[in-house]
């Protein structure tokens, strides 16, 4: 019979370093926070046991010399996981949200394989690390200058349409630079549209851009953020 208290220290380690990484992404109002981490990080370390324990609910493993390899449950569980990751990651418009939830999500089990295991030296420093990089890298990441991406789409009528170079001078006039640029021309309402990804280092210039574009003689534009 294997030892309850030690049964015990994986499973409330697991408990302790899942709740932790939930709490930091509840806080920051992700839809996979508190429980989903400390569910997914407690199932993890229980499922190690089974291979840890093997002695126990496979008798006389060792006297027929069966075999198990615990590192197929590891692989097992972290292959798994990833029908849990890809449901938090979604994608609203051009943008898409949900890849660092779904990277804790992953971390969290590894975390809970080393639970299992027993191994509370590499759990206590992998759970500091997430912990850190969730939380102290995202303030580095808010101050570090990053270029913001954005789709712009204007149409303008034929008859006073702006040319590509035209465009291309009012884009960059308000700090930003064009990535691509595309064109459609529809005949029976007589517009010519521009399509163009659009990079600047401000995001405030976006505003100074819809509001001069509101200005212009065009039919429609819309100016859509594409971000992580």
């Amino acid at each position: 019979m294997p030892d309850i208290k030690v049964i015990l220290e994986h499973l409330f380690a697991a408990l302790a370093a899942g709740a932790l990484i939930g709490l930091e992404r509840s806080y920051h109002g992700r839809p996979a926070g508190f429980r989903t981490h400390t569910l997914v990080c407690v199932a993890s370390s229980a499922l190690m046991m089974i291979t840890v324990y093997q002695a126990w609910w496979l008798p006389g493993s060792e006297a027929h010399y069966i075999s198990l390899d615990p590192t197929r449950m590891a692989q097992g569980i972290m292959t798994g996981i990833g029908f849990l990751g890809a449901g938090v990651v979604v994608k609203e418009g051009l943008t898409i949200r949900g890849l660092t939830t779904a990277a804790s999500i992953w971390m969290t089990a590894a975390i809970g394989i080393l639970a299992g295991t027993g191994l509370y030296l590499p759990l206590g420093l992998v759970t500091v690390i997430t912990l850190g990089t969730l939380s102290v890298f995202r303030w580095i990441e808010v101050k570090m200058p990053a270029q913001s991406y954005s789709r712009l789409e204007v149409k303008f009528p034929r008859e006073a349409h702006l040319s590509e170079d035209e465009v291309r001078r009012f884009v960059a006039a308000h700090g930003f630079s064009i990535g691509t640029l595309d064109y459609r021309y529809r005949a029976e309402p007589g517009l010519l549209e521009y399509r163009m990804v659009i990079r600047t280092i401000d995001p405030a210039n976006m505003r100074r851009l819809s509001r001069d574009l509101c200005d212009m003689p065009i039919s429609e534009f819309q100016l859509s953020p594409m971000g992580d």
